[in-house]
This record gives C-alpha cells, structure tokens and sequence, in this order.
C-alpha cells in the first residue's frame, strides 16, 4: 500500500454537488466512489498508514490503520466522514474498500480485508447502524501471521438472484477461491473452488474481478501457474470454468473484464 497522501479535493456522489475537503492522510489509490449510488455508503478510502506491520506482500510495509467513509445519511451535504479503526493489533491490509450492497436491504456495505498481526487476514464487512461505520461480520482468520487473501468482488456467481462475495485464500500459497453470502449479520461459506489466484507478491493491484457479460455474472482471475485467465461461474453447486486466454500483462484482464474475451 502506498504511503503518499491523496491530494486535491475528492468529488462525492451528491444531488447538491457540494464539495468534500480531502480527507485526511487519505492513502493514494484507496479512494472510491460508489458506481450505483444508492443509500448509506458513497466513497470509502483508507487513511492513517502505520508500518506496524511487516508483511508487505502489496510491495511494501505499509497498511492502514483506519477505513473511512463518506455517507449521505451523515449529513445534509452527504459529504460527513466517519472513520473507523482496523483494531488493536490489526490492520487494512488492502488497496482499496470496495462498495456493495451485499444482502439486498438497499444499504451498502464495504468490503475489506483485515489483518490481525498474529492470526493473518480475514475478510470484513463494514456498514453503518445506527449512524455510526461499524464492523457488522468477518470470515475466519487464516490462523497465522504473514498469511492474506486478496478479494476477487462481489456478485451473482451463483444465478440464485443473491449476492455472493469472494476471495482467493493465500493466493501465493493455497490459491482456493472461496465464495460467501452475507445476510445482514453473518458471512456463511457457501463454495470452494481450487487451483485460481488473482495476485502476485509485490503487486499493488489485484488482478480481475466480478463481471457480468450477457446477463452472466463470472469471477475472473488466473490460473494457478498464472499462465492463463479464467472465468468462473457456479451452476447447480458445480464450478464451471472457461479459459479466457493467456495472462499478458493487465491489458489482458481489462479486456476480460470488458467482456471482450
């Protein structure tokens, strides 16, 4: 994670077109907006960097030690920050929240991934109740220091008409996609898929992500040897994967997540 501050100010998502003041040791990069805007959540970002944390599997040692968010039920302006810290022993060990409204209520949630120093990461979902940004499930710690997982998105992968969120558990290491639904107050694994990776040590982005091409929504990542691009999709409780092509470059992916592959 890069340690430079953003600068300028950061255009929120608002009917009155106020502007936000640049959030404080906001972390380049991990500033973003919600592409549907809806109710609740607008922007996420990561701020505070600490080096508590020696890990540096993003290509430094450099994390984030709070998540913040701009809300448009904080304030009139829509543009009111509220922050919260990653925990006592923990940190964001991500490149940036991502916003979704995982279980259909119309609120969005944010999607991390926090690291306990001791116990490795663990996918977390964050929300707002009751006005306030709080910690609303996590999935289980990998159970060891210096082990992470990269999130892949979230979507349809199913065809159910639910929302799934996913992730490459150790993509460096075990490169198991695992797939969970969230339903307002816990996180319920529901598939396993192995042999996927969507990282590579030192990278500061992680590859691919949901995409949705002719009304099929498909997890894309990489092969296990990273050799090639695949699509991933559930059907009847069975993963059903396509070979989208040779991983050249992040070109590539792009081209896939585009639907052009």
């Amino acid at each position: 994670m890069r340690l430079a501050v953003a600068a300028g100010l950061l255009a929120c998502l608002v009917t009155d077109a106020a502007a936000c003041t640049t959030p404080p040791q906001a972390i380049a990069g991990s500033f973003v907006t919600d592409k549907q805007p809806g109710v609740g959540v607008s922007a996420a970002w990561f701020a505070e960097a600490t080096t508590i944390y020696d890990h540096g599997i993003l290509g430094d040692a450099v994390e984030a030690a709070t998540l913040s968010v701009n809300s448009n039920l904080a304030g009139p302006t829509g543009c009111d920050a509220l922050s919260i810290a990653a925990g006592e022993g923990h940190v964001f060990e991500d490149t940036a929240p991502r916003i979704f409204d995982l279980d259909g209520d119309g609120r969005k949630e944010v999607i991390v991934v926090r690291t306990s120093l001791t116990q490795g990461a663990q996918l977390a979902i964050y929300g707002l109740r009751d006005g306030d940004l709080t910690i609303l499930s996590t999935t289980p710690y990998i159970g060891q220091t210096h082990r992470w997982l990269a999130p892949i998105g979230a979507g349809d992968i199913d065809g159910d008409g639910r929302i799934e969120v996913a992730y490459i558990d150790r993509p460096h290491l075990a490169k198991v996609m695992r797939v969970w639904r969230f339903d307002g107050v816990a996180l319920t694994e529901g598939y396993r898929i192995e042999g996927l990776t969507n990282h590579r040590i030192g990278d500061r982005t992680i590859s691919g992500g949901f995409r949705t091409c002719d009304g099929v929504t498909e997890a894309v990542t990489a092969s296990a040897d990273w050799s090639r691009i695949i699509a991933t999709r559930i059907e009847e409780g069975r993963a059903l994967v396509r070979d989208l092509g040779p991983t050249s470059g992040t070109a590539a992916f792009a081209t896939a997540m585009n639907c052009k592959q």
